[in-house]
């Protein structure tokens, strides 16, 4: 039987990733890697099957223990993590001195092109390890904006990024979520590759605005700010200098970028379409409205 790892278990990928292969009625043994058991096993308290291993990314005491006997492992980097060398360089050997025979890894798209991103540093890691991986390269999440977007939407009745009128390839966790677990299940059919994941629309934060405003009650604005701008302000609502740049990657480089091309690997490997902005805007609706 093989054993699945599954880090960043209680996150909003990990959760989508551990339901699937659960509700997939999967072969397999999978453990949730977490920093707190108990208050994981409330989370998952309706999923019996479900195995639990203390893994911390910030502290290496963690990681020998939680691989001990697991065959692969689905590896994403936390959003507050980006010194590589120290957290995620030491993660690759131990994974390699572990014996860990397969990495599904969940990437970012354009990882390959832009040296400067953290998922592109830990791409490079994992290739030099030597360890078997899938690189899923999944467009930009539509939970962006019921999570570190929200409470300016929330709050301000705005979304604020320096992204401009860039366009960007949306995709729902779920989806991601549903390709990945069936990667981790069907890795030798993808052994060694990079696969690009996107949503089918190819839309800015401005027309996404509209969207939203189609469906709630108080309306919203799109406000483009500088990257100076845009640290100046985060600083000063207490967001860490490390998240601030990778914001100010994530949405001021596309504007210098052609439009995302949509790879339709989620229907070829599912058999089915993905889900729309709008259908998702539609399913949490009340997220979007006033606070």
């Amino acid at each position: 039987m093989k054993r699945i790892l599954v880090t960043g278990a209680t996150g909003n990928v990990g959760m989508e990733v551990i339901r699937f292969l659960i509700r997939s009625e999967s072969k397999s043994q999978i453990i949730a890697g977490v920093r707190d058991i108990v208050g994981a096993k409330k989370k998952f308290q309706d999923l019996e099957k479900l195995m639990f291993a203390r893994f911390d990314f910030e502290e290496p005491e963690t990681f020998r223990e939680a691989l001990e006997n697991v065959d692969t492992v689905f590896l994403l980097r936390p959003p507050h993590i980006s010194d590589t060398d120290r957290y995620f360089k030491p993660l690759v050997q131990a994974l390699a001195d572990s014996g860990i025979r397969e990495i599904v890894f969940l990437s970012v798209q354009g990882a390959e092109k832009s040296k400067i991103i953290p998922h592109n540093q830990i791409e490079r890691l994992i290739s030099e390890s030597g360890i078997p991986y899938i690189f899923l390269r999944p467009s930009y999440f539509m939970q962006n904006l019921t999570t570190m977007l929200l409470p300016d939407i929330q709050q301000k009745r705005k979304i604020i990024l320096p992204a401009g009128n860039a366009r960007f390839n949306w995709i729902d966790v779920d989806n991601i979520g549903e390709v990945l677990a069936l990667l981790l299940e069907r890795f030798e059919e993808f052994r060694n590759t990079a696969i690009e994941l996107t949503g089918t629309e190819n839309l800015s934060f401005g027309e996404v605005a509209i969207l939203i405003n189609r469906n709630v009650i108080h309306p919203i604005v799109f406000e483009s700010v500088n990257p100076i701008r845009y640290y100046r302000i985060k600083i000063r609502e207490g967001m860490e200098k490390g998240m601030i740049l990778v914001m100010i990657m994530l949405h001021f480089l596309p504007r210098f970028l052609k439009k995302p091309v949509i790879s339709q690997f989620y229907e070829k490997l599912t058999g089915k379409n993905p889900t729309t902005v709008e259908e998702f805007i539609r399913r949490d609706r009340a997220k979007f409205e006033k606070s």
